[in-house]
């Protein structure tokens, strides 16, 4: 349409006007979302077109026109070779997209629904939509006396930060079904990453020296034949307990230091156990939540927020509360943010 309009009002315009040149807006444009093929195309009838326009007004002989042709099939040539650059570069970056699903997958397994008498909702945001995955974690695991889950935020960012975050998922993986006793899984997660951060063939490229790297995390355990969960906090934001319409933040009175950072902690680490009865939520977050900020530069006030959604099943309260968090970041996050939320139901 855009040729035909072009060649039509140039036809019928003055012969001192020339509007030829603005076919080459067609080829250009088309390079922008189609491929080489359909730019090509394109870019012939543009040509044709100025060659008819060329025999209607004058002859081939007109140098004018000669030029504008010549023109006209260079560009057409020069935006065809852009074209095929743009689908090789989206075709790599498709392929890109899809390592950093696999690995998501793989480092970042979903949560399932159902673990003894808890119902459980996961959810992650990346700040880098393209990226898929960063250094928040989280996972769970059956025991033979009730259920463990882990949430955690390690300190740095790229693939150094997505590396870490595997030392942490994979140690709670292996031990968390074997150690009967919280401080010693947490433990076990401390020497994994402490071992991690010392190893001489890790050289980190993100600006990080490994001493200064750690990872903020919560480890839970919620028995199946107690309304209990006991809490070891490693510098994490507090859990929300969702209860009778109200929000409680499960504040530690001992809080232990970040893994990676045992070397500064005075005493052992010391378990905490809260009430956690039918039909009671909790909701676990990284602090990529509450250090959301709006355009104005308020923090998103989780506590707030998530009150009004008291009684809503896991998966929609989290459906609720991303949607929320989104629209007051307003549309992009600045930092990753994972979120769980986990239910009694018996």
């Amino acid at each position: 349409m855009l040729i035909a309009v072009i060649t039509a009002v140039d036809i019928l315009t003055s012969p001192h006007v020339h509007l030829a040149p603005f076919l080459v807006a067609a080829p250009a444009v088309t390079a922008s979302f189609e491929g080489p093929r359909m730019t090509a195309v394109v870019g012939g009838l543009a040509v044709v077109a100025e060659s008819m326009v060329a025999l209607i007004r004058t002859t081939f002989a007109d140098l004018n026109h000669t030029f504008e042709i010549v023109a006209l099939v260079v560009i057409s040539a020069i935006v065809t070779l852009f074209a095929q650059l743009r689908v090789r570069r989206e075709g790599q970056m498709s392929r890109l997209r899809s390592v950093a699903e696999a690995a998501q997958r793989v480092v970042l397994r979903p949560l399932p629904g159902r673990s003894g008498p808890l119902r459980i909702a996961s959810m992650y945001l990346a700040a880098d939509a393209e990226a898929k995955i960063g250094g928040d974690l989280y996972a769970a695991a059956r025991t033979g006396w009730g259920s463990r889950l882990i949430i955690g935020d390690v300190r740095g960012k790229g693939l150094e930060a997505v590396g870490d975050a595997a030392v942490v998922l994979g140690a709670f993986r292996a031990a968390a079904h074997l150690q009967a006793e919280l401080p010693v899984l947490v433990a076990h997660l401390e020497g994994s990453v402490v071992a991690d951060l010392a190893d001489p063939a890790a050289q980190r490229t993100d600006g990080e020296l490994a001493g200064e790297t750690f990872v903020t995390a919560a480890v839970l355990d919620v028995p199946d034949r107690e309304s209990v969960l006991r809490v070891i906090n490693c510098g994490h934001p507090p859990p929300l307990l969702l209860r009778n319409g109200g929000v409680v933040p499960l504040d530690v009175r001992q809080p232990a230091p970040p893994l990676g950072l045992a070397e500064f902690m005075d005493g052992d680490l010391v378990v905490e156990t809260f009430s956690f009865v039918t039909g009671d939520v909790v909701l676990l977050y990284t602090d990529g939540v509450i250090e959301c900020r709006d355009t104005s530069g308020t923090f998103y006030p989780l506590a707030d927020r998530v009150v009004r959604w008291c009684g809503e099943a896991p998966e929609v309260l989290l459906t609720l509360l991303c949607e929320d968090l989104l629209a007051h970041a307003g549309g992009a996050l600045g930092d990753d943010a994972a979120i769980v939320a986990i239910e009694r139901v018996l």
